[in-house]
């Protein structure tokens, strides 16, 4: 199945401050990951092309970078995710830009039924809260979004599980 999946928000910005968030990705100071919600992109290497690295379950290098402009992840994993994501920006006047993640691949084996059902809602989740965060680092206003009920099962349901504490084992000295 060919995806192409886009998401693009319009921010009262000139274009350099909105490159400037593309530069802070999988930094400490991430101006554009949504890492307080979501798995936090990380990479092995400062970014560049070559770096490897990713989120979560998505693996991924970065295959093109013009800082300021431009960023283009391929795809390693999960399995039958052939293609690649990235940011770009447009700028559309000296105040406003249009900032973009693109998403585009060819889904095979076990990613024709886990793209739709599990990993595009969670996805257009994150990338809107991408963009959201985005446009709250260059307004200054909190954006928090809600999560559809199917995100917030999706999410419920993939939780790392943790142990109880009532169900750890206790050591005694009597």
């Amino acid at each position: 199945m060919h995806v192409i999946n886009r998401h693009e928000r319009t921010l009262p910005a000139p274009a350099a401050q909105v490159g400037a968030l593309i530069d802070s990705l999988a930094s400490k100071e991430d101006r554009l990951w949504p890492r307080d919600r979501w798995p936090a992109m990380r990479f092995d290497r400062l970014l560049g092309v070559g770096a490897v690295g990713g989120h979560g379950p998505i693996r991924y290098f970065v295959a093109e970078y013009i800082p300021g402009l431009h960023i283009k992840f391929q795809f390693t994993a999960p399995p039958g995710f052939n293609g690649w994501h990235g940011y770009t920006l447009e700028a559309l006047d000296g105040q406003t830009t249009r900032l973009f993640h693109i998403l585009e691949m060819r889904t095979s084996g076990p990613a024709l039924l886990s793209w739709p059902l599990l990993f595009r809602p969670l996805h257009d989740a994150l990338i809107e809260d991408s963009l959201d965060k985005a446009q709250s680092q260059l307004s200054g206003e909190p954006l928090v979004r809600q999560w559809s009920p199917y995100v917030r099962l999706l999410r419920r349901l993939l939780r790392p599980k943790t142990a109880h504490p009532s169900r750890s084992l206790r050591t005694s000295d009597s």
